[in-house]
């Protein structure tokens, strides 16, 4: 077995044991324990952390500047959620209008096959979600890829404001439900598994686990020649291009992965949320998923997850107690406020940035090399520290 197979193996077990440990904190985590929130990290952590690797395809690897990832993931909501409203449904959640669409895939093959029927409905919602990202990505592809750095950001930004506006437009109400709230799908905390007379909860490790087969996707492509091509583009376009590159499909190809798996992550936004409102998405979330981006790393697929984890963790978790007047047993109301985190979470956010200027990760992934290589080096410095 040669080092590449071996750092895959690695890789492999250690994707298998991290699942393996999130399916048990699943069973262990009740809704009511002080360590909830974990799971709704997780949760939302798989959500974002996908979003980040996918923008990080386009903007990282590709070395295209776009804006529009809230866009992507707004279509992708709402494709899984109108394909996964049940029927009988519909006429409560379509109640100032008669819905456009009356099918739900979980509805149909769950009637002919079961729970994994259900399941399987969920997954072709979920791909279906990607898929028409990618329709639209490639029709507006078409005319902005044509732009580069800072105008390719502002047309792509103008496209995901505009489809917002479309979305909520009252005459696709019959199709969209206009300005008001998707509901009654599939969620997260629907995904439970009965075996005899056990209830298995798969609430946190089916977002999960969506999040992992598609980074390890990701993962894929870049290794991949395309991937290879992507980076020579980054790198310098006219060698590229004089290297045989076409240009113009590999730039739409790029964007239009990035999208399928934007959709994709918008889809497990609605499951996560348990609602689709075109308002959720607004440009602020694609500045979000660019901040996971650049804190973990641009060019780093490790480093988006990471990214993304932190800034949940950190955002939605471990500096909550700001707001309410009391954090890691100080109480101090008179400073502690609401909105108080967002400004220590800025401020930690300033501290990484001057610290880490090439991102956590750098352009570097986690593996086994990278952690010879940290060893190597603190071995290293503690050389030179006995020496002096």
């Amino acid at each position: 077995m040669n080092n590449k197979q071996k750092t895959s193996l690695f890789q492999l077990i250690g994707v298998l044991v991290f699942l393996g440990v999130v399916l048990l904190l699943d069973q262990v985590i009740s809704p009511t324990s002080s360590l909830s929130m974990l799971l709704t990290v997780l949760q939302k952590g798989s959500v974002y952390a996908l979003a980040a690797v996918s923008m990080n395809l386009l903007n990282g690897f590709t070395g295209l500047f776009s804006l529009g990832h809230a866009g992507f993931m707004l279509i992708g909501a709402y494709t899984y959620a109108i394909f996964s409203i049940p029927f009988d449904q519909r006429k409560v959640v379509y109640q100032y209008f008669e819905p456009a669409i009356n099918i739900s895939f979980p509805e149909v093959f769950g009637n002919a096959m079961g729970p994994v029927g259900t399941a399987l409905g969920v997954a072709l919602c979920v791909i279906l979600a990607g898929l028409v990202a990618v329709v639209f990505a490639y029709l507006i592809g078409l005319p902005v890829l044509k732009f580069k750095s800072d105008y390719l950001a502002i047309a792509t930004l103008g496209f995901a404001e505009i489809i917002r506006a479309i979305f909520q437009w009252q005459k696709l109400g019959p199709v969209t439900n206009g300005s008001n709230l998707l509901k009654g799908f599939a969620r997260v905390s629907t995904f439970n598994l009965k075996l005899g007379g056990i209830t298995l909860s798969l609430s946190t490790f089916v977002p999960v686990l969506i999040a992992t087969i598609c980074i390890w996707i990701i993962v894929l492509v870049k290794n991949s020649t395309y991937g290879r091509a992507f980076v020579a583009i980054r790198d310098d376009e006219i060698a590229a291009e004089a290297m045989g590159i076409n240009l113009s499909k590999h730039k739409m190809l790029s964007f239009c992965i990035s999208s399928f798996f934007a959709g994709i992550a918008g889809a497990m936004m609605a499951m996560v949320l348990s609602i689709a409102q075109a308002s959720n998405f607004k440009s602020a979330m694609t500045y979000e998923i660019l901040l996971m981006v650049v804190l973990g790393g641009i060019g780093s697929i490790s480093g988006s997850v990471i990214g993304a984890i932190l800034f949940i963790s950190a955002s939605e978790w471990w500096l909550r107690g700001l707001d309410s007047g009391k954090w890691l047993g100080i109480v101090a109301p008179g400073i502690f406020r609401n909105g108080f985190r967002l400004v220590v979470f800025s401020v930690i956010i300033m501290i990484v940035v001057m610290f880490f200027r090439k991102g956590i990760m750098g352009d570097k992934e986690i593996s086994v090399a990278f952690f010879k290589e940290k060893f190597a080096s603190l071995k290293r410095k503690k050389k030179k520290e006995v020496a002096k």
